[in-house]
């Protein structure tokens, strides 16, 4: 009779491991035959645990299933770090109950909670994803985690992807994700925002495809506006450039240089192309914007670098403004009322609370979506005597101010901080220190393009039209408007600086404008008979002289006028007609006039309106020169 197998027997050297094992099954209360076999051929096999992890991943895999609970005791107690590409390919059942008895049980358990503490709903699979295969793999607890570690587990990630032809984003998910936790349970990690692959490209990767011969002179070109422009809009002239660029490579591939650029030959063919160009995604005409923001891109780059005196600038000027296309004076859109309270109350009951708020606030304030998403944590100040303020930090147009708040708008924000995740300060993603800021959720600042999102969901979920942020914003304004603030707190709350954008909301309901229809209409009652609804008459009430209006005393009263329409062009004509005449008996009411005209010279200047205190001490020279003549005679 042959003898049976005999049992494998465990080295000296891996004795104390396996007296470990079998107290570790013992303690779990599990264990068979086939894992106490399993245990001693592994072992007997590689002593030293660790070099079974320089085998080739394919062997590494082809180990049976009676080898695996080995395999988690090895990991779990820092007996073994088997790489990362053997732990993504493990399926990490049943070691997560494992975890929690094991050294690595406390970090296990810490990054669960801290995962949930900052928003996070599935911190089990984020943990088991990817914090504890690396707390296997680093051998180091979580805030000992470093940020050579993620781009480790990230390259691994890349490698299996490859090995199976298909992405993995929940994984690349994870890893983003728990670096956002281990960042705020302490880990020495830089906070840097997540950025998009565009701002690690270089100025000649943004023109790839422009002809050799001009393309060092536009990358010369783009490295000295670094210094005086914003990276984001560097990139959008880079774009721009480059389709120029590309244009001369395609109609001439000979030119050498931007000196031997030619109105006819050369700009002339691309402002047709610009014409006639299209999105590239959408297949659509390209709008008026992008196409001026093309042809003055490249004037602008004309014209500097002639400024500058390089030897590549065109000998002439080649781009002129009228070749770039006017754009559109197009209302502001703003959200009917009944549209607006609908939208106001589904924010009010949609069950994402914070990006909610976060339009509520925008709705309350008129932020542009930029600045409410870099809102700082200590944004509200109280002014002794003056009520709540929001301080709206530096933005578009890289200014500050301050925006008046009321109690409701007061609790909106106080919900936001109920709700927002706690954590370690941020990195600002322009000016790079580091912020509190207001709105966070799962570690990280909320995205303008989340908050779109969002508002697009609760008003496709209502019913409504799309919505954009910026028509909140229009929204805002014009309810102002339509309360008669005047044009200076207007510009003040809206954070323009100059008149220009502020007077397109004034555009919107003019009040004169208003008052000579209803003239021409009660005239066309008289003369036609009732063929329209009678509407109601505007009334002014206090002191004329006061109004936020442009004003003028006329001979037989006064005249006013919304700051959006101007200085009339006939105020005060008759005084500077060549023909007018005055005489002693109508010196008080020159003089009447004169007193008025220095008080809206006053009250101009106040308000800031240049113009109309110009005109205004025009007149009162053209007075003092009346009222001596009348004197004189």
């Amino acid at each position: 009779m042959r003898p049976g197998p005999q049992p494998v027997t465990v080295p000296p050297a891996a004795a104390q491991l396996h007296h470990d094992y079998l107290a570790w099954l013992a303690r779990r209360g599990v264990g068979n035959r086939s894992f106490y076999s399993g245990a001693r051929t592994f072992l007997a096999r590689f002593p030293r645990p660790q070099l079974w992890a320089d085998q080739p991943l394919s062997q590494q895999l082809s180990l049976g299933s009676q080898v695996r609970p080995l395999l988690n005791f090895l990991m779990l107690h820092g007996h073994l770090r088997p790489g990362y590409d053997f732990l993504l390919e493990s399926k990490f059942h049943k070691i997560l109950s494992e975890a929690a008895l094991s050294p690595l049980g406390p970090d296990f358990v810490r990054f669960r909670e801290g995962a949930i503490a900052i928003g996070y709903a599935s911190a089990n699979a984020m943990a088991s994803q990817v914090a504890l295969r690396m707390l296997i793999q680093t051998g180091r607890p979580l805030n000992g985690f470093v940020s050579e570690d993620f781009a480790e587990f990230w390259a691994a990630v890349e490698r299996r992807e490859a090995r199976n032809g298909r992405r993995l984003p929940h994984y690349r998910n994870a890893i983003y994700g728990t670096r956002a936790v281990v960042y705020h349970l302490g880990a020495p990690l830089e906070p840097a925002p997540k950025r998009s692959t565009l701002w690690r490209w270089s100025w000649e990767h943004h023109l790839q495809g422009v002809p050799e011969g001009i393309r060092p002179a536009m990358v010369r070109y783009l490295e000295c506006c670094v210094g005086t422009h914003a990276r984001n809009t560097i990139q959008h002239t880079a774009s721009r450039l480059a389709h120029f660029g590309r244009h001369l490579g395609t109609t001439d591939p000979q030119l050498s240089s931007l000196a031997q650029l030619d109105r006819r030959r050369h700009i002339e063919p691309y402002l047709s192309a610009v014409a006639s160009a299209r999105h590239w995604h959408t297949g659509e005409p390209l709008s008026a914007s992008e196409r001026r923001g093309r042809i003055q891109a490249v004037g602008r780059m004309l014209e500097q670098i002639s400024e500058w005196g390089w030897p590549e600038a065109p000998s002439r000027r080649l781009v002129f403004p009228r070749d770039a296309p006017r754009l559109p004076r197009a209302l502001p859109r703003y959200l009917p009322p009944d549209v607006d309270r609908r939208l106001a109350r589904a924010l009010e009951a949609w069950p994402n609370r914070i990006r909610a708020d976060a339009l509520l606030l925008q709705r309350a304030t008129g932020l542009r979506i930029g600045e409410l998403v870099d809102l700082e944590l200590d944004c509200i100040h109280e002014v002794p005597g003056q009520g709540a303020w929001l301080k709206v930090p530096l933005g578009k147009l890289d200014s500050e101010r301050m925006v008046p708040l009321d109690e409701e708008t007061l609790a909106v924000v106080d919900r936001i901080v109920e709700h927002r995740s706690p954590g370690r300060p941020l990195r600002h993603p322009r000016s790079g220190r580091l912020v509190e800021f207001l709105l966070t959720h799962q570690g990280r600042r909320i995205s303008v393009y989340t908050l779109r999102d969002e508002l697009a969901a609760v008003a496709r979920a209502e019913g409504l039209p799309p919505v954009t942020p910026h028509q909140l914003r229009h929204t805002y304004a014009t309810a102002l408007v339509n309360a008669g603030v005047s044009l200076q707190a207007l510009m003040m709350l809206l954070g323009h600086q100059t008149a220009t954008m502020s007077l397109r909301y004034g555009r919107l309901f003019d009040a004169t404008v208003r008052a000579d229809y209803e003239r021409a209409l009660t005239l066309a009652k008289e003369r036609m008979g009732p063929i329209l609804p009678e509407a109601p008459a505007q009334t002014h009430e206090g002191n004329w002289r006061e109004l936020p209006v442009i004003k003028a005393r006329l001979t037989g009263g006064y005249c006013l006028r919304t700051a959006a329409q101007g200085p009339c062009a006939y105020a005060n004509i008759c005084e500077h007609c060549p023909n007018f005449r005055s005489e002693p008996g109508f010196l008080p009411i020159l003089a009447t006039q004169k007193a008025d005209a220095e008080a809206l010279i006053a009250d101009a200047e106040a308000r800031g309106w240049g113009d109309e205190a110009a005109r205004h001490r025009r007149l009162v020279e053209r007075l003092d020169l009346l009222m001596q003549r009348a004197e004189g005679e």
